[in-house]
C-alpha cells in the first residue's frame, strides 16, 4: 500500500537507545552521589530527578521537541542558580489552571507541547511516554541490582 501523494505518513520513531540512556543516567548518578553526600533527602531527590530527565533528553537527542524543551529547562535551571538573588513574585501561580480541552492538559504535561498542533502533540506524547517507560525500567533494574538493604 502506498499513501497518496501529498499525505503525511507516520514513520515509527524509536526512543533513546537503552545502553546510552543507562550510561548517561549512571554517570549522572555518580555525580549526584559525589556532590550531594551531605544534602537533605529532598535536595538529593531533586538532583536525581534532574539527572534522570537530563539523561533521557540527551539520549533522545535534539530531534524531539520534548527533549529540546527539557534540555532548555535544565539549562535555565543552572543559569537561575547562578543568579539566585531573583525570586518569583508571591502572587504568581506555579501551574496554570486545568480548565480547557484534554489537548490543553496534554500540552501542559509534555515538555515543549504548548506550541504544537494536535497531531504533532500526539506523536511527541507517544515518544515521551516511551522514553519515560524506558527510564522507569532502567531505574527499576538499578534498584534490583543493588538488592534489598544494599547501597
Amino acid at each position: 500500500w502506498r499513501a497518496p501523494p501529498g499525505t503525511r505518513t507516520l514513520t515509527p520513531r524509536f526512543g533513546p537507545s537503552k545502553p546510552m540512556l543507562a550510561f548517561r543516567f549512571l554517570r549522572a548518578l555518580t555525580l549526584v552521589h559525589r556532590t550531594a553526600a551531605n544534602s537533605s533527602n529532598a535536595a538529593r531527590s531533586r538532583r536525581i530527578q534532574r539527572a534522570a530527565f537530563a539523561s533521557m533528553a540527551y539520549s533522545a537527542g535534539p530531534r524531539r521537541a520534548w527533549s529540546r524543551a527539557l534540555l532548555c529547562r535544565l539549562h535555565f535551571h543552572r543559569a537561575r542558580r547562578r543568579c539566585a538573588g531573583r525570586r518569583r513574585a508571591a502572587g504568581v501561580p506555579r501551574r496554570p489552571s486545568t480548565t480547557g480541552s484534554p489537548a490543553d492538559g496534554l500540552r501542559r504535561l509534555v515538555p515543549g507541547g504548548t506550541g504544537m498542533d494536535y497531531c504533532g502533540l500526539l506523536e511527541e506524547t507517544a515518544d515521551y511516554i516511551r522514553c519515560l517507560s524506558e527510564q522507569v525500567k532502567l531505574m527499576q533494574s538499578i534498584v534490583d541490582s543493588v538488592g534489598p538493604g544494599g547501597r
